[in-house]
C-alpha cells in the first residue's frame, strides 16, 4: 500500500532510493529511417493534439506487483491543470494514503506507518537521484511526454507505425519517446539512469478521444533493478472534465514527519 502511494506521488519511480542495480537497456528493437519526417516535424505534430481543459477527475483501479506481493487498490486523481494534483489511494473504501502536489511543493501521508512528508521537488529530486517537477507528474498521468520536447534535441527513427525519438545527451540519463505515426500520441516513454542504474518504462494503451483532449484508459508502469521488477497498472474507469473540484488535504493527528537529509 505504501509503495503504491509513493510510486504515484514520486513520478512513479517505485525504486529504493538507496538501491544499486544493473540497468535494463531501453528498447533495442531494430529501427529504420523515419521516412523523411524530421524530429522537429514529429514534435510539432505531437503538440498539435488538443489539450484543452481546466479540471480533470479520474477514478482508477490500480494494481501493484513485485517479486513478493500483489496489491489492488482504488486511486482517485483530481487535477486542476498546471496548478495542483490530489491523489487518494483507497483500499476497501478506506483512505490509506493521500498526496497533494503543486508546482512548488509535494505533500503526502500514508496510514500504515503513520508518516507524512512536506517539502519541495528539489529535496525529493536529490533523495531519488532524478529530477522531478510538477509537469513531469502531471504529464505522466495524462499520457503526455514527461519532458518539453521543444526544448531538447532528438534523433528520429521509425518502427512499423511508431516514431521513436531518442534524446541526444552526453549525460547519464537516456530518454526515448515512442509516438503513433498516425495520431502522434505517446505510446510509450522510457528513462534509463545509467549512474543510478535503474530504468522506468511507461506504456499507454486504449486511447479515448474526448472533446477536451485524448487520454489513455490504461497506463502500465514498469521499473527494473537488480533486486527485481515492479509493475503498476492503472485503468481509468471514470473520467470527467471541467467540473468544479475540491482538493481536501490534511495530515491526521499523531503522524510522524519524514525528514529528507
Amino acid at each position: 500500500m505504501k509503495k503504491i502511494a509513493l510510486v504515484l506521488v514520486l513520478s512513479v519511480l517505485a525504486l529504493s532510493c538507496k538501491s544499486k542495480a544493473v540497468a535494463v537497456v531501453a528498447s533495442n528493437e531494430p529501427v529504420a529511417a523515419s521516412n523523411g519526417m524530421s524530429a522537429k516535424k514529429i514534435i510539432e505534430n505531437y503538440y498539435n493534439n488538443k489539450n484543452q481543459f481546466s479540471t480533470l477527475y479520474i477514478k482508477s483501479s490500480a494494481r501493484y506487483s513485485d517479486n513478493k506481493q500483489t496489491q489492488n487498490v482504488t486511486a482517485e486523481i483530481r487535477i486542476k491543470k498546471d496548478e495542483q494534483i490530489l491523489i487518494s489511494i483507497r483500499f476497501l473504501g478506506i483512505t490509506m494514503a493521500k498526496a497533494l502536489i503543486t508546482p512548488q511543493s509535494v505533500n503526502y501521508y500514508e496510514k500504515i506507518n503513520g508518516s507524512y512528508f512536506e517539502g519541495d521537488f528539489s529535496s525529493l529530486s536529490q533523495w531519488l537521484g532524478t529530477d522531478l517537477d510538477y509537469n513531469k507528474i502531471q504529464n505522466m498521468l495524462l499520457g503526455k511526454a514527461i519532458d518539453d520536447l521543444t526544448k531538447g534535441k532528438y534523433s528520429e527513427s521509425v518502427l512499423e507505425k511508431t516514431y521513436r525519438l531518442d534524446a541526444i545527451s552526453n549525460g547519464s540519463t537516456k530518454k526515448s519517446f515512442f509516438l503513433d505515426s498516425d495520431t502522434f500520441l505517446i505510446e510509450k516513454q522510457e528513462i534509463t539512469q545509467t549512474t543510478e542504474e535503474r530504468t522506468i518504462k511507461v506504456t499507454y494503451t486504449d486511447n479515448k478521444v474526448y472533446n477536451e483532449t485524448t487520454l489513455p484508459t490504461s497506463v502500465l508502469i514498469n521499473t527494473f533493478q537488480k533486486k527485481g521488477t515492479t509493475e503498476i497498472s492503472l485503468d481509468y474507469n471514470t473520467v470527467t472534465f471541467n467540473e468544479e473540484l475540491s482538493f481536501p488535504y490534511s495530515v491526521p493527528n499523531g503522524y510522524k514527519r519524514i525528514i529528507i537529509k
